[in-house]
């Protein structure tokens, strides 16, 4: 009997996800949409990336940041979109309980590397404005690469304890997964074993990497604020607040989602409300962010309209 219980707890060696149900033509739409959102994500990302190598004034530690979180958001979408693309398509609706696992961990890296980076960039936007002589001498290139090297360091090995204990988890019951990818939620739905261990440590570390995140960034947005609200002149005021409008419009949009998907004690409920967050993350982010920077910044956009130019002038005939 005790043979037969052990074989059963781990019989389970692959899951079933069931994406989006619905109709033919809801598949094709949704699969037009993800496809269409997926390569415009690549492109500008990669475009941000060109620039700022391109460009010999994007050379600063704010665009070195920037060109690191453009990177991030490269490999954050093709961790999961080119997968639910095959599941609407029904060519690749298994996974087996290794490559879930993998794509969690990397999912979950990834997604706090980019809280640490987020307040990397907004720690950089503090000593840029409240500390403009001393800037170079602050937040020179040695410390800005330590800085990005420390923020992904850290988003791996926070997740790498999860990854470590959600292995462990045995699955004997149903094997069909609610999602587009594998989350913590549905896994520890699924588990036949206890879960509480694991639903609390990966409350404590969400916790830990959303809140000291958090901090950072807004305890340099209220000392940039403060900054700025003492600068006499509204254009000197407008100017500074430009530098890093483009930075708290992601903040703000990447903490309202992440805060919700993980800073829980919970993980057993609202599984369709996270399936449809964890869109706007994955998805719909990855692709905001390049535009909001291209449009939100001035010297972005510059250097955007300089190599437009150069493009369209090679294209031009030579006048005989």
């Amino acid at each position: 009997m005790a043979g037969t219980e052990i074989r059963n707890q781990t019989s389970v060696q692959e899951f079933i996800l069931l994406g989006f149900p619905g109709t033919w033509y809801f598949q094709m739409f949704l699969i037009v949409v993800f496809s269409v959102m997926y390569v415009l994500t690549i492109v500008g990302n990669m475009s941000i990336i060109a620039l700022v190598r391109t460009n010999p004034h994007l050379h600063t530690p704010m665009y070195f940041f920037l060109c690191n979180l453009s990177f991030l958001e490269i490999w954050y979408t093709t961790a999961c979109v080119p997968k639910a693309i095959g599941i609407m398509l029904g060519t690749s609706q298994t996974i087996s309980f290794t490559v879930c696992l993998l794509q969690l961990f990397f999912l979950l890296s990834m997604g706090s590397t980019e809280c640490f980076l987020l307040a990397v960039m907004a720690y950089d936007r503090y000593l840029a404005i409240c500390h403009p002589l001393r800037y170079s001498s602050l937040m020179n290139r040695t410390f800005s690469v330590h800085l990005a090297l420390l923020s992904w360091l850290c988003g791996f090995l926070a997740i790498s304890v999860l990854a470590a204990l959600i292995s462990t988890l045995s699955f004997c019951g149903p094997n069909i997964i609610n999602h587009f990818l594998c989350d913590i939620d549905s896994l520890i739905a699924l588990s036949c074993t206890e879960t509480r261990f694991v639903e609390l440590a990966t409350f404590i570390v969400s916790i830990i990497v959303v809140v000291i995140s958090c901090v950072i960034t807004l305890v340099s947005y209220i000392h940039i604020i403060s900054t700025i609200l003492r600068i006499p002149s509204s254009q000197g005021q407008q100017k500074a607040f430009s530098t890093c409008s483009a930075h708290l419009t992601v903040v703000t949009i990447w903490y309202g989602s992440t805060i919700f998907l993980y800073v829980k004690p919970s993980k057993q409920n609202l599984l369709d409300l996270n399936k449809t967050i964890n869109i706007f993350d994955t998805v719909v982010t990855p692709l905001l962010n390049p535009f909001i920077y291209t449009l939100r910044n001035k010297e972005v956009k510059e250097a955007m309209g300089k190599a437009l130019r150069r493009m369209l002038s090679g294209f031009e005939k030579p006048r005989i």
